[in-house]
């Protein structure tokens, strides 16, 4: 089956990234053609993206329906496989194109004009669908830029609303855990065009168990953003009475805030913030470890950082943020604390590092839930069945 990937970026930087690349090298792997539509360079892995998709096509350009057409025509796909993508000129061409369409649904942009579903101020949790509510009482016509040139950018509801419903055409929207599903549904998306397939992490990067030894190391992997709660988790943290080390694995705009805060809390000698490693060195990190944490304030779309940590025979600490719970159940392969209650996290952390032997029952029933509930095999075969079915129900409404 020939497959054309789409995704707003070129190269490693998070979850989404790793999902596309995992997915494309094994569909690959077994025998399909894979090509991509994207965005602009993260200058991160760039070499093993150039490697894997021979056809790629790049939306920095002018005229962005006439590429995203030449993608179509040069690759004649079976199924147009989106990732994250907010362009409507290449999202109208593609919905226009004939060909079915596929959504993986990795975050919250869709359909969240501030992107992460959670009041800048309060932190607290959003349950709205997008409406004018999002302008007028949330202000989320009004974003950071992360690009250069001025602090905020302007966020068009409009275009808000008209994404979303050039994305309800598509074939099927891809979720990992039924509260994304519940997301979607919210807004407007049909029940029977959304099905469940969680990215999970291959399986063959998850190498031996962890040591669980004397140092009591935690670990932390992923972005360092505001929504990823690394501010709480150090707060957390500062109550935690066992002697521990903590490895932040990451980087993000959040970073200079962290460490001064961690230096504030006393925790300087204990944290070592690291930067970006590779997934190899993350890997590794797990292995040396007791415990993993994901402090998220925002909800989690699934939060595969801490599956990959449970593949390692880790228990891991959480807040009740999102997806979360779908995977991680409290007090059977970790603990779940509730939504920023820092006393409760530090507490399953204590908990975990003065019992060694209660930790690596935690670790090994994660372990095996992991294996069990989320396999990379199930996730691909469910993906190949799924673009089978799609491209076949195209073909047969376009025979005469």
């Amino acid at each position: 089956m020939r497959l054309l990937f789409v995704h707003d970026r070129f190269g490693a930087f998070g979850g989404a990234e790793v999902n596309v690349m995992l997915t494309a090298t094994e569909l690959r792997r077994r025998g399909h053609t894979v090509g991509l539509i994207h965005g602009p360079s993260t200058g991160k892995d760039e070499p093993a993206w150039r490697h894997l998709f021979i056809d790629r096509f790049s939306l920095e350009t002018d005229d962005v329906c006439a590429v995203t057409k030449q993608a179509i025509a040069t690759t004649a796909p079976d199924a147009i496989f989106i990732h994250n993508l907010a362009n409507l000129e290449a999202i109208s061409a593609l919905a226009a194109s004939g060909i079915p369409v596929v959504r993986m649904v990795h975050d919250h942009n869709l359909y969240c004009m501030r992107g992460y579903k959670y009041h800048y101020f309060s932190r607290k949790i959003c349950t709205r669908p997008t409406s004018l509510y999002c302008v007028f009482s949330c202000g989320a016509s009004l974003a950071r830029n992360p690009a250069p040139g001025l602090p905020v950018r302007w966020v068009s509801y409009a275009d808000k609303r008209r994404e979303i419903e050039l994305n309800r055409q598509f074939e099927r929207m891809i979720v990992a855990t039924g509260y994304m599903r519940d997301e979607l549904l919210r807004n407007g998306f049909s029940s029977d065009r959304i099905e469940l397939h969680a990215p999970v992490p291959d399986p063959g990067t998850a190498v031996g168990r962890s040591s669980f030894d004397a140092r009591n190391r935690i670990v932390y992997a992923g972005q360092l953003v505001r929504g990823k709660g690394v501010d709480i988790l150090l707060e957390s943290l500062a109550l935690v009475e066992t002697p521990f080390e903590c490895v932040i694995l990451g980087d993000g705009n959040h970073r200079t805030y962290c460490e001064r805060l961690s230096r504030k809390l006393g925790l300087a000698n204990r944290v070592h913030f690291a930067g970006y490693v590779s997934r190899e060195n993350v890997a590794e990190a797990y292995r040396e470890a007791s415990l993993a944490v994901l402090s998220s304030v925002w909800p989690e779309p699934f939060g595969a950082v801490g599956l990959e940590a449970m593949r390692h025979g880790l228990p891991v600490v959480a807040f009740d943020a999102g997806g979360i719970r779908e995977w991680l159940v409290d007090g059977v392969t970790g603990y779940l604390a509730p939504w920023m209650d820092r006393v409760r996290f530090a507490a399953g952390v204590d908990k975990l590092l003065g019992d060694k032997t209660l930790a690596r029952e935690l670790g090994e029933q994660g372990r095996q839930r992991a294996d069990q509930r989320f396999s990379f095999e199930t996730y691909i075969l469910g993906l190949e069945d799924m673009f089978a079915r799609v491209s076949s129900a195209r073909a047969e409404t376009a025979l005469p």
